[in-house]
């Protein structure tokens, strides 16, 4: 944080041309006033020589907060030569040397002077105080009641003198203090409120972003999963007819779910976009038992799938499960658009204690480079934004595997989600990634874009 410097603003500067003149003409009023008094009895000097004096005082002020040090040593000067010349004003010089003392310690940037500054003033005016107090009592010592007692009425008066100085010099000095604090607490404060208003237009952006990053997330998860059912659905059935027309209508009817499965998807996206969510992501409702219909319509959609729960099941929060879903609907579809025409998967789903994994492996075309696109780059979001992590490699053998690992809670109790009708569990002691590759189709060489 830089050092805090205060600067007078152009309103301020012309309150002080307003003061200097409300200092003049008061000051030409006390001098009138104190000539009438005769507030320095015999000895008063001439009434003309209070102007010289009030005009200096009064011009001084009005460049006070420009130039505070000069400002408050050329006014306390000019009250000491205008009380050792008995100049019949003494009000309106005293007012503008406690401003000018004050504003030393409200406006002066650099604090060392501003200390050096008014403690030499003060150190002067004491010095000279003593010294015309001492003055004062040698003149009067030939009066009797001078030395009559200890608290004779000069004594008290002398006393009283002192007294009014330290509170007249320490309230400048203390007055000024506290205006430079609060002032220097307030630009903290403006500044710091400023920060966080940068920061809350970042969050808000921020917030924005992932918000669209979310939408956009999910409308590739929705499109790429059901448009490639219904590609591949649409595709069997044109062969179809001909042959099997009964068939192809089972074919057909599939298309007609899939597209209701999307119409579902997209409304739900449409609410998202009237209504952001908050970071549990509600506008999917899906979860992990939903991973067993997912597996079930792959293999409907030409994908043989095969589905299998290890562990006791544990309660699943709902980020994490439908970021499970989504991340074993994207390799289902990745698989279909990839693997060839022959090619097999298998989804495990793995409770272990803290974590739940799920691993979806493909058999099919060798892939020989990993193409970056939007299914990979979401599938690691959801990963991240679970707290997990994510292996995403290709198989030596042909084909590729995904496999994510979640933190839960403990894990308890639970059913274990059965297999959906017609498809098969993979046997507990088949090593993850160990697919045998079937039909006739033999791995070819492609590339793998998620």
């Amino acid at each position: 944080m830089p050092p805090f410097t205060r600067t007078p603003t152009p309103r301020e500067l012309r309150q002080d041309v307003l003061l200097a003149g409300v200092m003049l003409v008061g000051g030409i009023l006390s001098a009138g006033l104190s000539s009438i008094a005769k507030v320095y009895g015999a000895d008063q000097a001439e009434l003309w020589t209070a102007m010289p004096y009030v005009i200096v005082i009064s011009a001084a002020l009005a460049v006070r907060r420009r130039w505070p040090a000069a400002v408050a040593i050329v006014v306390s000067l000019a009250f000491v030569v205008a009380t050792s010349l008995k100049v019949p004003e003494i009000y309106a010089g005293n007012i503008a040397m406690f401003i000018s003392l004050y504003t030393v310690g409200a406006w002066m940037n650099t604090r060392r002077s501003a200390f050096l500054v008014r403690t030499g003033i003060i150190v002067v005016m004491a010095v000279w105080l003593v010294i015309e107090m001492y003055r004062q009592a040698i003149d009067q010592a030939h009066k009797a009641d001078v030395v009559a007692g200890m608290f004779s009425p000069l004594v008290a008066f002398l006393m009283l003198q002192v007294l009014l100085n330290v509170l007249y010099f320490g309230g400048a000095y203390y007055f000024g203090e506290r205006s430079w604090s609060a002032a220097r607490q307030r630009a903290a404060l403006e500044q710091r409120t400023a920060e966080l208003e940068r920061e809350r237009a970042l969050s808000a952006a921020q917030a924005v972003a992932l918000d669209r990053v979310r939408i956009a997330r999910e409308l590739h998860d929705v499109v790429a999963h059901h448009v490639s059912v219904m590609g591949v659905q649409a595709g069997a059935a044109r062969m179809m007819i001909p042959q099997d027309p009964q068939a192809a209508t089972a074919i057909v009817a599939g298309i007609e779910t899939a597209a209701r499965d999307a119409i579902r998807d997209f409304h739900q996206l449409l609410d998202t976009l009237r209504a952001p969510g908050d970071s549990d992501d509600g506008s999917s409702t899906v979860g992990v038992d939903d991973i067993a219909e997912l597996a079930a319509a792959s293999t409907a959609a030409g994908l043989p799938t095969r589905l299998q729960v290890i562990g006791e099941a544990a309660p699943v929060p709902r980020l994490t499960a439908v970021n499970l879903y989504r991340i074993a609907q994207e390799s289902l579809t990745n698989a279909r658009r990839h693997a060839g025409p022959d090619a097999e998967a298998d989804v495990r789903i793995r409770y272990e204690p803290g974590s739940v994994e799920l691993e979806v492996v493909n058999t099919g075309r060798l892939v020989t480079g990993l193409r970056p696109g939007l299914g990979q780059l979401g599938m690691r979001e959801r990963a991240t934004a679970s707290g997990g992590s994510i292996e995403l490699v290709p198989r030596p053998t042909g084909g590729f595997r995904v496999r994510a690992t979640l933190p839960v809670g403990a894990p308890g109790p639970g059913p274990v989600p059965a297999p959906t009708p017609g498809s098969t569990p993979a046997p507990d002691s088949t090593p993850a990634g160990a697919l045998a590759e079937s039909g006739s189709g033999a791995p070819g060489r492609g590339e793998e874009s998620l």
